[in-house]
């Protein structure tokens, strides 16, 4: 039988969730810590649907911070996380991230370029003739006036990050229980337990929120009101008969295309619309939407992806943050004892290690190892964005606004953060494109 009285209740077992459960436990074994994720197969966790990307190419100080932070944590990975003798291995390749940058964004990529080497980043400035070096297949480079790359940036498993966090919190003593949350239970206007979809509740004086795109049906049955839209991204894979002599960086335009060499001629192609789907419950790769609005763009940039295979492709949810694209974090003001661990519009799996320990922190009354107030969620009510470029956001990302959340009814405790990489299951689909010769061939 499940007690029903925790010291912490975590909504949510994906990334976010296990990383925090963890930083409790290593702070205070003594702590009784409940896990909560609807379904343990992950099949639609944005953890286990991300590219699994990690870059300190960020402008907020804190956003680097966090970065840099998660890269000791990667460096140490195996030690800090063994259980048993087993090593976990993320599978970290550094091939690197390479920004291309247009005239708009200029002088806020030097200023955050700046930024991110006084804090210790190896990100540098490249001309266009060494954007072009570094990524030969990028030929097309009208309105290109520099780049900056990030030699420590670069790719991973996110599954094996969130076995190797949930495993490690659950050797310290986290009880990971499979249920549906229905309600954030409040006593006395604070927060105080859960209620789940079979009835049972669990008592505790703090709950935390780390249910990544579900975080506001979470939020709304405790009567709070978050700007967090859950948003369908979708990845293609593809083949090309180019075959680079190594990694290439992953590449990511102005336009927000972006493209990730996988080896050999396989990539990861993506890029987010204004009129990506809101919901949770649409998990559809559309192949029409790589063929008529990305595949157009893609050619013009790098005329060698005229011919290519389509080899597969998925579909996760962002839990974006529509008031300003960052981080929502700490208890909600008004509502003492329910915690906030949201909105990472994309960043939630860079920034689970350091958002793990700071939410660990602030439960337990200890000193902050990294100050991330900036992020506080007090914010939202006082209405202090704390956006990521001074040029706002893009209207692509957060036109949508907070109209668009999702209602609330009976919950489903999904986890995790970011979509792209790697899913339970791919598309099978084995078919060659060629812009000047519909129907597709099979053939490059």
């Amino acid at each position: 039988m499940t007690p029903s009285t925790y010291d912490v209740v975590l909504v949510g077992g994906g990334v976010m969730g296990s990383a925090t459960a963890y930083h409790l436990l290593r702070a205070d074994a003594r702590l009784r810590v409940a896990l909560i994720e609807q379904d343990p197969t992950y099949a639609r966790a944005s953890t286990t649907l991300s590219d699994g990307n990690m870059r300190v190419q960020f402008n907020i100080k804190e956003n680097i911070q966090m970065s840099l932070y998660g890269l000791e944590v990667l460096a140490r990975f195996g030690d800090e996380f063994a259980v048993d003798g087993d090593r976990p291995d993320p599978g970290f390749r550094q091939q690197g991230n390479l920004f291309v940058i247009d005239e708009a964004s200029h002088d806020e990529t030097r200023d955050g370029l700046a930024q991110q080497q006084r804090l210790g980043g190896m990100v540098e400035w490249l001309a266009p003739e060494q954007v072009r070096a570094a990524y030969p297949l990028y030929e097309n480079l009208d309105g290109c006036v520099g780049g900056t790359l990030g030699r420590q940036d670069g790719t991973m498993s996110p599954l094996a990050v969130l076995q190797a966090y949930r495993k490690k919190a659950i050797a310290l003593g986290a009880r990971f229980i499979q249920a549906e949350v229905a309600e954030v239970l409040r006593d006395g206007g604070r927060a105080a337990g859960v209620a789940l979809a079979s009835g049972e509740r669990l008592s505790a004086p703090a709950v935390v929120n780390s249910a990544g795109p579900w975080a506001s049906r979470v939020a709304h049955t405790a009567g709070v009101r978050l700007p967090v839209s859950p948003t369908k991204r979708q990845v293609t894979t593809v083949e090309v008969a180019a075959r680079p002599g190594h990694i290439l960086p992953a590449l990511f335009f102005p336009s927000g295309l972006y493209c990730i060499h996988e080896g050999g001629g396989l990539f990861m192609i993506g890029k987010s619309f204004p009129d990506d789907p809101v919901g949770l419950e649409d998990f559809s790769w559309e192949r029409r939407r790589f063929e008529e609005l990305i595949w157009p763009e893609l050619v013009e940039l790098m005329p060698s992806f005229d011919r290519l295979k389509i080899t597969g492709g998925w579909a996760g949810l962002y839990e974006v943050n529509t008031f300003d694209g960052n981080a929502i974090l700490g208890e909600w003001p008004e509502l003492p004892g329910f915690y906030l661990a949201n909105g990472f519009s994309g960043h939630g799996f860079q920034q689970c290690h350091a958002v793990g320990r700071y939410t660990a922190e602030l439960i337990l009354g200890r000193p902050h190892a990294l100050d991330l107030a900036v992020f506080a969620a007090s914010r939202i009510l006082e209405n202090r964005p704390a956006y990521e470029s001074r040029r706002k956001l893009s209207e692509s990302l957060f036109e949508k606004g907070c109209a668009r959340a999702m209602p609330s009814h009976s919950l489903l405790a999904g986890g995790g953060h970011e979509c792209g990489r790697r899913p339970p299951e791919k598309v099978d689909i084995l078919e060659g494109l060629r812009p000047s010769k519909p129907p597709f061939s099979d053939s490059f």
